[in-house]
C-alpha cells in the first residue's frame, strides 16, 4: 500500500476540531494551565504540533550536511567515540589511550596530562596512528610545538590534533595560532559546557557559545584573519543535559546559529558547519545510587547523537566520587558502541528531522538564544559583559533557579532525592576532592546523607522513625511511602507498623512519629495521642505526613511539623538532624 492510499484511510483533522475535542476533555479548566508547559528558558511547550507550527521556519528545506546545517553538519549518519584519559604522567596516558582505541575508542582527549615538549608530545601520539587526539590542559607552549610538529612532519600518520585553549584569552596570540596553523590542527575550542554546568538552560548555553564564537570572529577581523579560517580553528563543547528533546534542539539550533554568525563575517558556506563535541553532564552525576549515571549518561549520549554531535564522550558513571578504574571506562565505552551497533542509532542522519514538535522546538531555541546574542552585542560583546560580571550574574540566576527546583524535588534525582536507598553508604569510597569539584544539582541531598553515616560511624545514635499507619487504609499507605522516601533522602531510616487505636503508638517506644492518616483524621489521631504522650510523660516528636486545613489546630496541640509534597527536604530535614543532635 502507498503512502498516499494509507493516508487516505485517516480523515482529515483540523487545528480547530482538535482544539474543540480538548476544550471538551477539559470541562471548562484552563488550557494553559493544565496543558502549556513553560520552561526555564521561557519557552512554552504545547500539548501538541502540526504542520503549520513550522510555517516560515528556516532550514527544513535544506538536507544533513547543508547549509544551514540545522539537520547536521555532515550528509552521513555517524559520530566518532571520545574518550578522556585521566593520566597524568606520559607513560600511562599513551598507555591508556593506546588501549581505549584498541577496545573502540576514536578519538582520545588527555584532560589533565602537561606536555612539556616535543619529545614527550611524540610519545603520547605513538601508535595512535589516524585517532584523533585533544589536549585539553593546552598552554602556547604546546600549541607551537604542536605546529612545529606537523609543519616539519606533513606524512606522519596520526590524525587531526586539536586543544582546549580558549581563543579569546589571547586575541593577538590565538590570531598568530591560526594564521600559521596547518591542516589538521584544530587549536581552539569555546566550551559552552561550562555555562550548563555553571546554570545556564539550553537558551543560554546556545546564546553564550554563539556569542563567544562571534566575539572570537570580531578579533580575529580586527587582526585581519578571515572568518573561514577563523571558523576552522575552532571547535565548540556542549555538555547534555537532561531534559531529552531540548538537548537534542539545542545542538541543532546552535549549527543554525553559528552558521548565520560565519555567513555575515564574510565566511563560506561550507565554512560555516560547526564541529561539536558533546560530553554527557557532570551536573546529572550522584555519588549515591551511582549506576543509576549509567542511564543518565546512555539518554543523554542518544539526545546527543540524534542532535548531530561530531565526537560524544560518555562519563564514566563513577568520575564525581573516584578515578575512573579500567572497567567504568570500558562500560562508557561500549554504551556509545552498544548505540551504534545493537541500536542501531548510526544508521540514519538527523532521525528527528521534520517531526513537528522537534522542529518547532528548535526554532524557539534559536529565536531566544538570538534574542540572548543581541543582548550581549548590544552590550559590548561577550568579552566584555563577560569581565562586566554580567555573564557570571546571569548564570548565577539560572543556577539559583535549577537548584531551587532540586531543593523542592521539581527536579528529581533518582536514587538520591528520591527512592533513595537509606542503608547505602557511601562515605568510605568518596574522594571529597572530586565530588565538591563544580557544581552537581545532588550534592545538596548527599550532604544529608553524610552527615547521618558520619553521626552513625562515630558511634552517635540513630533514632527510630516510626511511620504510624492508622485510619483510612487507602490514604495511610500512601502517605506512609511518601513518608519513607522523604526521610530516606537524608539516609534515615523508618519503620512502617499499623495501629488500631492511636493511644497504642505512644507506647511503640520510637525516637519520631510520623503520623499516616487522612486529613480528616489527624486532629482526632493527634489529640488522643499526644494526651496519652502527657500522661506517659513522654516528648517524642509527632510529626504529621500531609498537610491538612486543620495545621494550625495540630499545631497548638504540640504536633511538630509536617512532611508534603511542598515541603522543601533540605530545610525541613536539615532542620530535624540538627533537633535529633546528628552530628555534623
Amino acid at each position: 500500500m502507498t503512502a498516499a492510499r494509507l493516508l487516505e484511510e485517516f480523515p482529515s483533522v483540523t487545528t480547530v476540531e482538535w482544539e474543540a475535542a480538548i476544550a471538551r476533555d477539559l470541562k471548562g479548566a484552563d488550557y494553559e494551565k493544565k496543558l502549556v508547559w513553560r520552561t526555564d528558558e521561557g519557552i512554552a511547550v504545547k500539548p501538541y504540533y502540526r504542520a503549520e507550527d513550522l510555517q516560515g521556519i528556516t532550514g527544513l528545506e535544506a538536507a544533513p550536511g547543508e547549509f544551514p546545517y540545522r539537520r547536521g553538519a555532515q550528509p552521513q549518519a555517524g559520530w566518532k567515540i571520545r574518550e578522556e584519559i585521566e593520566a597524568v604522567t606520559a607513560e600511562e596516558a599513551n598507555r591508556a589511550a593506546c588501549a581505549a582505541a584498541h577496545s573502540g575508542a576514536e578519538e582520545i582527549a588527555f584532560t589533565k596530562l602537561t606536555v612539556r615538549d616535543e619529545a614527550e608530545l611524540e610519545f603520547l601520539l605513538s601508535n595512535l596512528d589516524g585517532i584523533p587526539v585533544h589536549f585539553e590542559n593546552a598552554d602556547r607552549a604546546l600549541i607551537e610545538t604542536i605546529i612545529e610538529r606537523l609543519r616539519r612532519r606533513k606524512n606522519a600518520k596520526n590524525g587531526p590534533i586539536s586543544t582546549g585553549c580558549d581563543p579569546l584569552a589571547d586575541a593577538d596570540f590565538a590570531a598568530q595560532v591560526i594564521a600559521l596553523s596547518p591542516p589538521g590542527f584544530v587549536p581552539f575550542t569555546i566550551d559552552a559546557g561550562q555555562f550548563e554546568e555553571n546554570g545556564a538552560n539550553a537558551v543560554e548555553e546556545v546564546g553564550l557559545a554563539v556569542a563567544a564564537g562571534a566575539d572570537a570572529l570580531a578579533a580575529m577581523d580586527a587582526r585581519g584573519v578571515r572568518a573561514d579560517r577563523v571558523a576552522a580553528a575552532v571547535s565548540f563543547r556542549f555538555t547534555i543535559g537532561a531534559i531529552f528533546f531540548f538537548q537534542i534542539a539545542k545542538l541543532r539550533a546552535f549549527r543554525l546559529l553559528w552558521s548565520r554568525v560565519v555567513e555575515s563575517f564574510g565566511g563560506p558556506h561550507a565554512a560555516a558547519l560547526a564541529h561539536v563535541v558533546a560530553r554527557t553532564s557532570r551536573w546529572n552525576e550522584t555519588v549515591y545510587d551511582p549506576h543509576v549515571n549509567i542511564l543518565r549518561a546512555t539518554a543523554e549520549a542518544v539526545s546527543a547523537v540524534i542532535g548531530g554531535a561530531d565526537a560524544i564522550v560518555v562519563a564514566a558513571f563513577d568520575e564525581c566520587y573516584t578515578t575512573p578504574d579500567e572497567a567504568s571506562r570500558r562500560l562508557t565505552r561500549n554504551t556509545q558502541l552498544l548505540l551504534r551497533h545493537e541500536a542501531m542509532l548510526g544508521r540514519v542522519a538527523d532521525p528527528a528531522g521534520g517531526a513537528y514538535y522537534v522542529e518547532a522546538l528548535t526554532d524557539a531555541i534559536a529565536r531566544e538564544s538570538w534574542l540572548l546574542l543581541q543582548e550581549i552585542e548590544t552590550g559590548g560583546g561577550f568579552s566584555q559583559m563577560l569581565a562586566k560580571g554580567w555573564i557570571a550574574e546571569r548564570l548565577a540566576r539560572s543556577l539559583a533557579v535549577r537548584e531551587t527546583a532540586v531543593a523542592s524535588r521539581k527536579r528529581v534525582f533518582t536514587g538520591t532525592s528520591l527512592y533513595a536507598n537509606p542503608a547505602e553508604h557511601a562515605l568510605q569510597h568518596i574522594d571529597f576532592e572530586r565530588m565538591s569539584a563544580g557544581h552537581r544539582g545532588a550534592r545538596m541531598y548527599e550532604q544529608l546523607r553524610l552527615r547521618t553515616e558520619r553521626h552513625a560511624m562515630a558511634g552517635g545514635e540513630l533514632p527510630e522513625f516510626l511511620l504510624a499507619e492508622i485510619g483510612d487504609a487507602k490514604m495511610r499507605g500512601a502517605r506512609s511511602s511518601f513518608a519513607a522516601n522523604f526521610f530516606a533522602c537524608a539516609g534515615l531510616k523508618t519503620s512502617v507498623r499499623l495501629f488500631e487505636r492511636a493511644a497504642e503508638i505512644a507506647k511503640a517506644g520510637a525516637g519520631l512519629i510520623v503520623l499516616c492518616s487522612s486529613d480528616a483524621e489527624y486532629e482526632g489521631i493527634a489529640a488522643e495521642l499526644l494526651n496519652e504522650m502527657k500522661t506517659l510523660g513522654l516528648e517524642t516528636p509527632v510529626l504529621v505526613a500531609g498537610n491538612p486545613a486543620s495545621a494550625e489546630k495540630l499545631k497548638s496541640l504540640a504536633v511538630a511539623d509536617f512532611v508534603h509534597v511542598r515541603s522543601n527536604p533540605i530545610e525541613v530535614l536539615t532542620k530535624w538532624q540538627n533537633r535529633l543532635g546528628l552530628a555534623k
